[in-house]
């Protein structure tokens, strides 16, 4: 299983950045990455420096939102929902997605269901309940 640290996150999104600044070739994981980046120019500043951005300490109760945490969390819906892994997530991404007419709108409602599914295993000390994720993803787009 692939486990990256803070740092290799970090890592990866500033080069992804510098790369899709340079116009230089991309991987197939790159180019979604660099398509979630694309969609939050407001972090465009954290990821031009990969050494400050190692640095950089993002304090959630001042209002600051890490924008390494959230563009990973952008991804990992994205992963999910190309190999429909939780079964059903894809389905409820997309139907999230045909509901709020935005396919980033859907995934920040997800990322707050994915938030609460990934909180719940580690305080619970329990494997993460797909079901649940999903059915939280629904809920969503049920309610207007």
């Amino acid at each position: 299983m692939f486990n990256p640290s803070q740092a290799d996150v970090r890592r990866f999104f500033c080069s992804v950045y510098a790369k899709a600044r340079a116009s230089q070739p991309l991987e197939a994981i790159e180019t979604i990455a660099s398509q979630w980046i694309d969609e939050h120019p407001e972090y465009h500043g954290d990821f031009m420096n990969a050494d400050a951005a190692l640095e950089k300490m993002y304090d959630v109760e001042g209002g600051h939102t890490n924008p390494f945490l959230h563009l990973a969390m952008h991804l990992s819906i994205s992963e999910q929902c190309s190999i429909d892994q939780p079964r059903g997530i894809r389905q409820a991404v997309e139907l999230l997605t045909a509901r709020r007419r935005s396919l980033h709108d859907a995934h920040h409602e997800a990322m707050e269901c994915l938030g609460r599914m990934v909180w719940e295993s580690q305080r619970a000390g329990r494997p993460p309940d797909g079901a649940a994720y999903i059915e939280c993803v629904q809920r969503h787009a049920t309610r207007d």
